[in-house]
């Protein structure tokens, strides 16, 4: 359905065409992988890893929103069935290493929304005195953008380089080649449709007009549009925040 592969385009942000050196313009100094990634965010920040794309390399999150979802997807993909109390940057260091023998070497634990995901990330960042000048950034394809407007909106001195984990489209409702550990398909409607309402720059958004989450961001028409096509034609439910992880960010 051309509405939802408009809010993929638009939310699953790359700046550039791969995580290496050659197409960063050199080694950043950070590549940071969030938890609220699919499961192929390891892998894609395992590759980056194998080609030298940062300096240090650190895995975000704690209990989330996605956490309860990246633990069924661990049982049912990789067979662990011990992974209940674990968080999400437990669960991918436990893959890098299982699956690419690669460690991260930063983990941060206690984060919970996309807001301290960020505060908490360069928090550890500057405990271990690693230089975090110029990073980039992995997350999944519905909340790659935010997670650059939050960086804009706590550290808008950090050079930032977005790379989504990927950037799954649709034939009609049918995902097209889910890529490994990929959402069901109405959890991923949710979550695109839900983004919306959420970047917006008004009383009822995380931009500076509202909530004051995010650092602003300009939302085209035509993704406007497609998301109240998406809405009018009651496409899948937007994901509601849930109170346990939404908590205000300050």
């Amino acid at each position: 359905m051309r509405h939802l592969n408009t809010l993929v385009d638009f939310l699953a942000r790359r700046d550039v065409e791969a995580l290496t050196p050659e197409a960063l313009g050199g080694p950043v100094d950070v590549l940071i992988l969030f938890g609220g990634s699919i499961l192929a965010g390891g892998d894609v920040f395992a590759s980056a890893i194998e080609a030298g794309a940062a300096q240090r390399y650190l895995v975000v999150g704690g209990a989330g929103h996605s956490t309860d979802a990246l633990r069924d997807a661990a049982r049912t993909e990789l067979g662990w069935d011990d992974v209940d109390d674990r968080t999400e940057a437990d669960l991918f260091d436990r893959y890098l290493r299982e699956r690419h023998g690669l460690p991260a070497d930063l983990l941060e634990t206690r984060s919970t929304n996309c807001g301290n995901n960020v505060r908490n990330a360069l928090a550890v960042l500057a405990a271990a005195g690693v230089a975090h000048r110029r990073i980039a950034i992995v997350q999944d394809a519905s909340m790659q953008l935010r997670m650059h407007a939050c960086f804009r909106h706590e550290a808008p001195e950090v050079e930032v380089v977005n790379y989504a984990a990927h950037r799954t489209h649709f034939d009609g409702l049918a995902l097209v080649d889910p890529p490994f550990g990929m959402w069901p398909s109405d959890r991923y409607i949710g979550l695109l449709l839900g983004e919306i309402p959420r970047l917006s720059d008004d009383p009822d958004g995380y931009g500076p007009a509202g909530r004051g989450f995010i650092a602003h961001v300009d939302i085209p028409d035509d993704v406007r549009q497609a998301h109240s096509a998406l809405m009018d034609a009651g496409v899948g439910a937007t994901r509601v925040a849930d109170p346990r992880f939404s908590r205000p960010l300050r």
